[in-house]
């Protein structure tokens, strides 16, 4: 058999490995391939599929990109687009520059709470210059509480400050995921929705599935227990998605792996190929 890790993140966005580093990993753990998914980027990809090509590594290329409806954060991966694709390059530097602005709020809210911290201090962490086409998320946010003694760890820093209805939590009006799944599909790509289960309402989950139409369903996570996989599963045969799965996986933080160890949730060669005759097309095949 053959297995992919279909959620994998890079320094490019929140993750802590450069790409080829992940492709690395995915070799060494015996995968025939992985997707790389940073969000609201395709900055890494190229990188990991150079990567790829010397350890006979394939690197779907992918995106997770930010949404949001009502007051809930909502994320679609999208997988096989054209990463070149200008409107898509130009629509995600939209997704970055409010993600910068939510930034800036989460900064303004820690200080509130007397944490003297600043965006010079997050950037500073990364020990190198962040690109353009990259990104800071909360994980940055969190490492830098961490290094100023403001939070014990990096659970510590979400659980007391940045996790949602937490006191340095911000969130700014973003796209909807049906938009998110049309962007995707006009780039030529299979969209997908991420971790239902991390967004605790299920009948969101299906007005999304309804309304938008994705081509599947992430239905295997390193966040959803034998429950939540059952029942998602039976979404996607109700609703003829496709059943993904990935690790989500962000590097090593503090000694902890964060969602989880790449590889730990992965699809065979057959998922692959029903997102890669799906791109595009508007369909399940």
């Amino acid at each position: 058999m053959t297995y992919y890790d279909l959620h994998t993140h890079t320094r490019a966005s929140d993750g802590m490995n450069r790409p080829a580093e992940n492709v690395k990993l995915a070799k060494e753990k015996g995968l025939t391939g992985l997707a790389i998914t940073d969000h609201d980027t395709v900055a890494g990809i190229r990188e990991a599929q150079l990567a790829g090509n010397e350890l006979g590594v394939e690197v779907v290329p992918g995106v997770e990109i930010s949404t949001r409806v009502g007051d809930k954060d909502i994320h679609v991966l999208g997988y096989f687009l054209n990463i070149d694709d200008k409107k898509l390059l130009a629509r995600l530097v939209s997704l970055r520059r409010t993600r910068e602005l939510r930034n800036e709020r989460i900064i303004e809210n820690l200080n509130q709470l007397g944490i003297a911290i600043t965006l010079e201090d997050v950037k500073y962490g990364l020990g190198r210059e962040l690109r353009p086409d990259e990104s800071l998320g909360r994980p940055h946010i969190a490492d830098t509480l961490v290094r100023m003694g403001a939070a014990a760890d990096f659970r510590d820093a979400f659980d007391r400050y940045l996790a949602e209805g937490r006191p340095g939590y911000a969130s700014l009006p973003r796209i909807s995921p049906e938009e998110a799944i049309l962007w995707i599909r006009e780039a030529g790509g299979a969209p997908v929705l991420a971790h239902p289960g991390l967004y605790g309402d299920d009948d969101l989950v299906i007005s999304i599935v309804e309304k938008g139409k994705p081509a599947g369903i992430e239905v295997y996570h390193s966040d959803h227990g034998p429950e939540d996989e059952q029942r998602y599963l039976q979404i996607a045969q109700q609703y003829d998605l496709i059943p993904t799965a990935g690790s989500d996986y962000h590097g090593v933080r503090g000694g902890v792996v964060f969602h989880g160890d790449l590889g730990t949730r992965s699809v065979s060669s057959d998922t692959v190929e029903k997102l890669r005759q799906a791109a595009g097309t508007g369909r399940v095949i």
